[in-house]
């Protein structure tokens, strides 16, 4: 029998702000006869921010709020797994700490999957700052989708690839939620050994989903459930970071559909960016990193450092 009903992992690196204001709306937001545990993982912050949520957390009213450290930071995958190690719940929500809930969402998407022992991952509806509605779940990876585009899998298979930009208003079964806001089944988590630790940042829900679906689990959005992210607050938007997704979705592509799919992408992409560099030089970086296989080993995991005070 499990402690907890829910057990809500966050990590924080280096924005505590964010993170507070997640905590609270959560403890505002979800009905007081859920039962769950908070988990804040610090990733190897600075002495200052981690400072800022101990003494935050400390506080009254955070009563039931559990904060752990990571002497190095382990990203997004890493970080989630060893919150993980500090819950006893049947269900975890991994929830960014640039999110606000706008509703309860845990007790929603609880409900949803007490009467659904087939799903095993579920995500809410994400808005933006201006409350303007956003795409929340996306298709799998692979060369189709890579070279010819998301919307062409919607057209040419509406039902295995729904619109991700229509309105719904029922639950609907997708290839992988927004991994902003994720809510898994404990048991299910486990027997497909949780998230893939070789991946830093980006593709981690979609290979958990991939995983969760060849052992006839699905995954579903809940449209009832509703939260805002701040777009982009979370994450730098420069050339390090789109190489660090490259990587990761060549280092998914060839993990669940092969090495000629991985290889024949790596083939059109070296094409597209090397005329690409002629008008934009600053992505000779990642020319480079897709001419030599965009191999985890460049990954920017290898960078990290322990941080100890």
């Amino acid at each position: 029998m499990k402690q907890y009903d829910i057990g809500i992992i966050i990590i924080n690196y280096n924005k505590s702000d964010l993170t507070i204001a997640c905590v609270r709306s959560i403890i505002e937001r979800t009905d007081s006869k859920i039962n769950y545990q908070l988990v804040i993982v610090d990733n190897a912050s600075t002495f200052e921010d981690f400072s800022n949520l101990k003494e935050s957390f400390d506080a009254p009213g955070f009563g039931h709020v559990k904060l752990v450290r990571s002497m190095i930071n382990t990203g997004f995958g890493g970080g989630n797994m060893f919150g993980v190690q500090h819950v006893d719940a049947s269900y975890y929500a991994f929830i960014n700490n640039d999110t606000l809930l706008v509703n309860d969402c845990l007790s929603i998407l609880k409900n949803y999957m007490d009467k659904q022992p087939e799903i095993a991952v579920c995500g809410p509806e994400i808005f933006n700052e201006e409350q303007e509605r956003q795409v929340s779940f996306d298709h799998f990876s692979s060369l189709l989708r890579e070279v010819l585009g998301k919307r062409f899998l919607e057209i040419i298979h509406p039902k295995k690839s729904p619109n991700r930009k229509k309105k719904y208003e029922k639950p609907l079964l997708v290839n992988y939620v927004n991994g902003s806001f994720m809510f898994c089944r404990a048991n299910d988590f486990h027997n497909v050994g949780g998230f893939d630790t070789n991946i830093f940042l980006f593709y981690e829900e979609s290979d958990l989903s991939y995983r969760l679906l060849k052992q006839g689990k699905s995954t579903c959005f809940i449209p009832e459930a509703k939260y805002m992210h701040y777009q982009g607050k979370s994450l730098p938007d420069n050339i390090i970071s789109k190489i660090e997704l490259k990587t990761s979705m060549f280092y998914v592509i060839r993990k669940n559909h092969g090495y000629i799919q991985y290889q024949l992408l790596r083939i059109i992409l070296l094409v597209k960016y090397a005329f690409t560099c002629l008008v934009k030089p600053k992505y000779l970086p990642l020319l480079y990193r897709i001419l030599i296989g965009m191999p985890v080993s460049k990954s920017i995991k290898q960078q990290q450092k322990i941080v100890k005070f």
